[in-house]
């Protein structure tokens, strides 16, 4: 079963319904996040590549048609229309690893209607998952101020596909290693990995685990030293590595208890026996409220392993994302509904060196001074440029953390960054939408020169923030 009827049936049925109407015309569609998620000041885009990867290969089969007529009770040629359809469309997006704020387009769409209709599944998928986990994991690293943080997820991540995802999202926000093998072959990351407590309770006692493990590894090690006692666990770990002589690189490992106090009682212990290089690294239940905690307590921890609160992204498992239309054959449109109002038109997002982001339409020149931040990434269905790599994504964000405002990057009860409407966004808005709430002839209410203006006290006024 291909990645094309990976999507929600009501994009086949509509896709066939826009065959059968013959409305072949360009449309529009943009991805967007409405609100961030409580604490939350800001997300990181991800999920960009593997979007368009799919859309790349993108081509209904006829196996893909049968399977669609299986799920719709209907005989083949009933659906027979959508064989043969690949993605011959525009792709406008922000490049992964770019922050972003609440309304603006991560991508925009621009197909034959029932192609972008077809899509949009897996799009949403992709995008708001990673770009949701990636989010997350940002945190954990601005939490540890500098220290390493590690991926453990995958055991708990919601599926396999999603443990891949993990690891390859945190490692565009600077984790420095992952537990998942596949991840780590795929991507080229250092996998990190030391023993379970099974594999303690398997030998009579800890020192005789201790040095069975450095006998089946010969270079660093780390031993789980909290299998009974913690801090007897640290003595003995100390003794092995002290008889065997090891030290640099090697790490004692604290899964459980009060990690702060554990962590000083091993430092103690390790510097005691002379084995200073050795690192104590903390695991178990955290992410980065945890490790926020832990860092200005003055931890001696100097690595954090992180896993299923980062992994399915704990407090914020999911955004609230959608991929709408905004223009059709040419024609703006937008949505009304209470509480998901839409604007209209292809958009672009100027990012200004001081100041809020403006969502503005695609065609407006940007402020001074301001970077626009979707580019186009794919013609005729075609990629214009090499897939991004992972260190020019983590290059981005680096940057844009440095243009951040501190209290915007708090860990706790950051001041969210936003996105307000440029002058011409702000009109068409309005415009469309009195016009729309008028429920006059699709012909009232045009001039020559396009849509009626209306009064200015009647639409949002310029610089409104999207989600006020």
């Amino acid at each position: 079963m291909s990645d094309v009827t990976t999507t929600d049936l009501y994009e086949v049925t509509m896709a066939l319904s826009y065959l059968h109407e013959d409305m072949s015309g360009s449309a529009t569609f943009s991805l967007f996040v409405r609100d961030l998620p409580a604490e939350r000041g800001f997300l990181v885009s991800a999920g960009t590549e593997p979007a368009l990867e799919y859309l790349s290969a993108f081509r209904i089969t006829s196996a893909d048609v049968g399977d669609f007529a299986s799920a719709l009770h209907r005989p083949y040629a009933d659906v027979a229309g959508l064989c043969g359809i690949t993605f011959t469309g525009e792709v406008r997006a922000v490049p992964e690893g770019r922050v972003v704020f609440a309304g603006e387009p991560l991508l925009e769409v621009t197909a034959p209607l029932a192609q972008a209709q077809l899509v949009e599944t897996f799009l949403l998928n992709q995008v708001s998952h990673q770009t949701a986990v990636a989010s997350k994991a940002v945190r954990s690293v601005l939490a540890a101020s500098g220290r390493p943080v590690v991926d453990f997820s995958l055991r708990r991540t919601h599926g396999t596909s999603a443990g891949m995802q993990a690891a390859r999202t945190t490692a565009l926000t600077g984790f420095t290693g992952t537990s998942n093998v596949a991840a780590a072959v795929r991507w080229g990351l250092p996998a990190s990995g030391t023993m379970a407590h099974s594999y303690v309770e398997a030998f009579p006692d800890e020192e005789a685990a201790f040095r069975a493990f450095a006998r089946a590894h010969p270079g660093p090690v780390t031993f789980l030293v909290d299998t009974y006692d913690a801090v007897r666990g640290v003595r003995t770990a100390a003794r092995v590595l002290r008889d065997l002589r090891r030290g640099p690189g090697c790490a004692v490992r604290l899964d459980s208890g009060d990690l702060g106090a554990l962590a000083r009682r091993a430092r103690v212990e390790l510097d005691s026996a002379g084995l200073p290089e050795v690192r104590v690294v903390a695991s178990g239940g955290l992410d980065e409220y945890g490790v926020d905690s832990l860092v200005r307590s003055g931890a001696p921890i100097d690595v954090y392993a992180v896993g299923t609160r980062v992994g399915t992204s704990a407090d914020a498992p999911y955004l609230d994302s959608a991929y709408k239309l905004v223009e059709y054959d040419g024609r703006p449109v937008m949505k009304l509904s209470s509480a998901k109002v839409t604007s209209p038109g292809r958009k672009q997002v100027f990012r200004r060196p001081d100041g809020d982001d403006v969502i503005a339409l695609s065609d407006e020149p940007g402020p001074a001074g301001a970077e626009p931040l979707l580019r186009t990434v794919m013609s005729d269905g075609r990629r214009l440029f090499p897939p991004d790599t992972l260190p020019e994504g983590q290059a981005r964000l680096t940057a844009d953390l440095e243009d951040l405002p501190a209290d915007t990057l708090r860990i706790r009860d950051p001041r969210p960054g936003r996105a307000v409407f440029s002058e011409r966004l702000s009109e068409l808005t309005s415009d469309l939408s009195r016009r729309l709430r008028s429920d006059r002839p699709r012909s009232e209410g045009r001039t020559a020169n396009g849509p009626a203006r209306a009064a200015h006290g009647n639409r949002p006024r310029p610089g409104t923030a999207w989600n006020q």
